[in-house]
């Protein structure tokens, strides 16, 4: 199995690159992300690969990464989710914002994602939950409190107050970033009202 390649750019295709190791052109299909960050023609690369092999074929996908190879694989064991989705996942959302979206509980981020509708997106968020965290780089109390506020165990002041900066136009991730933080700072016994205020504050830090 193929785990890493490293040599020249020879050439691209509309979502692979033909990368030249001493020689031999090995055909690496990437996500657009990965490809916009390549260098050009006759440029050095170096790529992690995921090795797919099938009775009728051996196809190669590239990452820049060790993390977003795993992503890819992560992203896979979701239903419904193929290689090809996994790659346009990865397309749209880097490895540390589709971490921090799948913490959050973004369902809106991931299906941002051409091809991904909203049932394969809640499924993405619902089901990689719990691995996300170690990879987001937001802070571990705004995605407890987003896991809380999706699974409805959230106080209802801020459950509230989330609520009433959404109607304003924030994302939930905003909202909920500044509820917490809010929340930390006016205590547990906080209103609603108090909560939203302090939230607003934050926001326009």
């Amino acid at each position: 199995m193929i785990g890493k390649l490293k040599g020249l750019i020879d050439s691209y295709g509309e979502d692979y690159v033909i990368l030249d190791v001493q020689g031999v052109g090995y055909q690496v299909h990437c996500s657009s992300r990965t490809l916009q960050a390549l260098p050009q023609a006759g440029e050095a690369a170096t790529l992690a690969i995921e090795t797919y092999v099938r009775e009728d074929q051996i196809k190669l996908f590239g990452f820049r990464t060790d993390v977003e190879r795993e992503w890819f694989r992560l992203l896979q064991t979701v239903q419904g989710v193929g290689a090809k989705v996994a790659l346009a996942v990865l397309g749209t959302l880097g490895p540390s914002d589709l971490a921090n979206a799948i913490a959050l509980r973004d369902k809106a981020a991931v299906a941002r994602t051409p091809g991904v509708g909203p049932k394969v997106a809640e499924r993405i968020v619902s089901e990689l939950k719990d691995k996300a965290p170690s990879f987001a780089t937001v802070d571990p109390a705004v995605v407890q409190l987003s896991g809380a506020v999706d699974d409805r165990r959230a106080p209802q002041p801020v459950a509230d107050a989330i609520s009433a900066l959404v109607n304003l136009g924030y994302g939930q991730p905003q909202a909920a970033a500044a509820v917490a933080a809010a929340s930390r700072s006016a205590g547990d016994k906080a209103e609603t009202a108090q909560l939203i205020r302090l939230g607003l504050k934050e926001l326009a830090k």
